[in-house]
């Protein structure tokens, strides 16, 4: 799998996820404002990888900082809050800058090189144990899973999505490895089709079976029989176990509880956001009214229709039947143990 995002001694490349499947292209962010843009307009997407990916941006703002170690502060605070304004419900985002921030305030006298260097190690290292983390959520999320189990996704939580392997694809990655994949049901993802231009380019690289299906006929497949489980991402998670992710799970997660199908999210422990009691308090990102007014710059419906693009949706707490992280299987009651 192609690498998301990497530094290359002097600026960031990242992979234009906006361009697959039909374009394997790669992008310089010279600045920190380049790299903002980048996530804003999907280039980079996912929560652990957006997470990542600012922190990799923190780090080449101070190492092309040019003024003076007395500003120097000031200028921290300015890209951080550049790079957290970008996408506000994904908590892996805050999370990362947060910890950047820490090293940022423990590294003493440093030179601005040298603290350039020291920010940019951490980010390295936030790549690797990310990989490692979701190399994780699969063993242990596989066990939830029985041989020739039919899987149902939504959007990307895959390699694409993290810094590798990824969280309910690597679940997914796992179980294959084991024998225990006969289908997955790849729902496309409406406005942005995650799933259909990201989730099935990434399995069938991968040489699992997927076969793709608009979201609305995710009800109909469940009710034929087709499906054994539904495996979302997360892009935060509160202290009672409500979930924020994309658009279209909470309809699944309605689904799968009318169909009796276990409703399964695969998330770090990064996403759990602690701090906010239920998922009434997420913030929930709307995005621009062209997304949904066209496909691929095409005109899909009268250009001047009202249009609402709420980017993520809250799947309550009592419709998910497990939470897989790195560390083990949370179920139910999850107030109590997350």
């Amino acid at each position: 799998m192609l690498k998301t995002v990497r530094y290359d001694g002097a600026n960031l490349i990242i992979l234009d996820q906006s361009r697959l499947p039909g374009e394997i292209s790669f992008e310089i962010c010279r600045t920190v404002e380049d790299v903002a843009e980048a996530i804003i307009r999907l280039k980079v997407r996912g929560a652990p990888l957006i997470g990542v990916t600012a922190s990799y941006g923190l780090a080449l703002g101070i190492i092309k900082y040019q003024g003076s170690v007395l500003d120097r502060d000031l200028y921290f605070q300015r890209i951080k809050n550049i790079l957290a304004s970008t996408r506000p419900t994904a908590v892996n985002l805050f999370w990362a800058l947060q910890r950047m921030e820490d090293i940022y305030k423990q590294s003493g006298d440093l030179s601005t090189p040298e603290l350039g260097r020291l920010l940019m190690s951490e980010a390295e290292q936030m790549f690797a144990e990310d990989i490692k983390i979701n190399e994780a959520i699969g063993e242990y999320g596989q066990e939830l899973l029985h041989k020739d189990s039919r899987v149902m996704t939504i959007c990307n939580a895959g390699a694409l999505a993290t810094c590798g392997y990824g969280t309910a694809l690597g679940v997914i990655r796992s179980a294959y490895q084991r024998g225990k994949i006969e289908q997955v049901w790849a729902c496309e993802t409406r406005p942005v089709l995650q799933g259909s231009r990201l989730t099935v380019w990434e399995l069938l690289q991968d040489r699992i079976p997927v076969t793709l299906i608009t979201d609305s006929m995710a009800g109909y497949t469940m009710k034929l029989g087709k499906v054994d489980a539904v495996i979302t991402g997360a892009d935060r998670i509160a202290a009672n176990g409500d979930t924020a992710n994309k658009i279209g799970t909470y309809t699944l997660a309605v689904l799968a509880h009318q169909h009796d199908i276990p409703f399964y999210v695969a998330a770090p422990l990064s996403t759990i956001d602690r701090e906010i009691d239920n998922g009434d308090l997420i913030p929930i990102e709307e995005r621009p009214a062209e997304e949904v007014r066209q496909i691929f710059g095409i005109n899909a419906t009268v250009p001047e229709v009202n249009v609402f693009n709420p980017a993520f949706d809250i799947t309550p707490h009592d419709l998910i039947d497990a939470i897989i992280t790195q560390q083990g299987i949370i179920k139910p009651p999850y107030l109590n143990r997350l």
